[in-house]
């Protein structure tokens, strides 16, 4: 790809992130008559989630080989795991604290460029996605089709990776930088709300 095509979907990307960062919210409501269609467009419009999981993507491309599959990975199999705690009722305490917690963390990993093993790097991943998953899990007896919810939301949570891994591949260098450091910003702004 073009040199200034790169710049230019890199200043775009991390615009959009940016601007994303900044209007990130926790989790207020339920999933009401939730199908596939319902779980595969809620991580759409739940920033938080949005963030999070574009940002898993951004990371799993910085960070390279296997964790290019292991970090997206681990994210969806243990949120699957944290959806079927909410699911069943299982408490998970300060679940949106976790959420803006998984914020400051996967972007200023992304932000740092830090590097640790692949199976610590899906381990700090898989953690975060517990209370992703939990959050949704909690919401799904609500709905009127959980599984079809479930295998929607995890449908665009691979998406959400495979953008993040796209951007990362389109821009280099300081733009995904800064696209962390907006996204671990965001984290901070939602532990003060």
């Amino acid at each position: 790809m073009h040199t200034t095509t790169q710049r230019t979907l890199g200043a775009v990307l991390a615009a959009g992130i940016i601007g994303l960062a900044g209007a990130a919210q926790a989790h207020t409501g339920g999933a009401h008559d939730a199908g596939f269609v319902h779980g595969f467009t809620h991580p759409f419009g739940g920033l938080d989630h949005l963030l999070a999981m574009v940002t898993v993507g951004l990371w799993a491309a910085q960070r390279g080989g296997r964790a290019l599959w292991a970090v997206p990975l681990s994210f969806m199999g243990m949120m699957l795991a944290g959806g079927l705690l909410g699911l069943n009722g299982v408490a998970l305490p300060s679940v949106e604290l976790g959420i803006a917690a998984s914020l400051v963390v996967l972007g200023s990993l992304v932000a740092l460029a830090v590097r640790p093993s692949v199976w610590l790097g899906a381990a700090i991943v898989g953690t975060f996605a517990v209370f992703h998953g939990h959050a949704h899990g909690a919401e799904a007896p609500e709905a009127a089709a959980p599984a079809l919810y479930a295998v929607g939301f995890v449908a665009a949570t691979g998406l959400l990776h495979l953008l993040g891994i796209a951007g990362f591949r389109a821009i280099h260098g300081m733009a995904v930088r800064v696209a962390g450091a907006a996204v671990a910003a965001s984290g901070v702004a939602l532990m003060a709300v």
